[in-house]
């Protein structure tokens, strides 16, 4: 009786196990066919500021945007991560070096990555936020650009993107923006202009960088991906409801909380933060105040 119930156990065990690897079989397959589908869109391009203005403006954004947090403070990529549960998703050199962007790479290939989130060939762009920079002001997009084209090459020898089981899962599930170019309404006109002056509509449009994590409507939710603590809710209903403006300044700037928490940079980009304009953290306080 006993011996019969040990085999009918590994059985049924053994059947658990062939239908658990059937099925992220076909998940894994699924997002690596995603990422390999090419699309098509019309090639746009921008006309591209060569002044200091636009390109001490361009330096900016890609500070504040999460720019230099993905590709390092030269924009040359780094390895974002590297653990076989999750995988290796490794930022793009965005200079001109060897192992970077090729010479010929144009003004509408950066639009294309940045509007639609796929390369030149029509590819996805992997963990890139095209959804967000898709958002951008056509001049904000084209000091960004302006201040790309001119960095000096780096040479790099970063090795290939590889997905791992945690990403192909929480991909497939819609828990993780890998695939941007999914996510872009691709028919939706670029944005002509953005305020600039303190307020609620500028802090609106600087909150698009904070959607990724606490969602659409900034009123947050699980974890981003496993192993990473709940996100919160930003708005006026939630903890940061109950601060002042000085005290949400100095809590993006310096990562510590009012009550003295120091917030892991892994979890918040407080770093990216630090480097708003004391306008630019007014206005964003503003408008998440204005959000019940």
């Amino acid at each position: 009786m006993l011996r019969k119930l040990v085999k009918w156990t590994g059985l049924l065990l053994g059947s658990l196990l062939l239908i658990l690897v059937a099925i992220y079989f076909f998940i894994a397959t699924n997002i690596a066919n995603r990422a390999e589908k090419k699309y098509s869109f019309a090639t746009e391009t921008i006309a591209i500021p060569t002044d200091s203005a636009a390109l001490l403006r361009g330096r900016h954004l890609t500070e504040i945007k999460g720019c230099t947090d993905c590709h390092g403070s030269n924009l040359a990529g780094k390895i974002m991560m590297n653990d076989a549960p999750l995988g290796r998703l490794v930022s793009r050199n965005l200079t001109k070096g060897k192992g970077g962007l090729p010479a010929d790479y144009s003004t509408a290939d950066w639009v294309m990555a940045l509007r639609h989130g796929v390369d030149r060939t029509g590819k996805p762009l992997l963990f890139m936020p095209s959804h967000e920079t898709t958002l951008l002001s056509t001049p904000d997009m084209a000091a960004i650009i302006a201040y790309c084209q001119q960095l000096p090459p780096v040479v790099t020898d970063l090795p290939g993107n590889k997905l791992g089981p945690i990403i192909n899962i929480t991909t497939y599930l819609d828990k993780m923006p890998l695939l941007s170019v999914e996510k872009i309404d691709h028919a939706k006109p670029m944005v002509a202009s953005a305020d600039t002056t303190e307020g609620i509509a500028q802090g609106k449009y600087l909150a698009v960088s904070c959607t990724g994590c606490h969602r659409p409507d900034l009123k947050g939710g699980d974890p981003v991906a496993p192993g990473f603590p709940p996100v919160p809710n930003i708005t006026r209903s939630g903890n940061i409801g109950k601060w002042s403006q000085a005290q949400f300044i100095q809590t993006l700037r310096t990562g510590k909380t009012p009550k003295g928490h120091q917030m892991s940079p892994e979890n918040m980009p407080w770093k990216m933060t630090a480097q708003y304009t004391q306008t630019e953290l007014a206005s964003l306080y503003q408008y998440v105040r204005s959000i019940q």
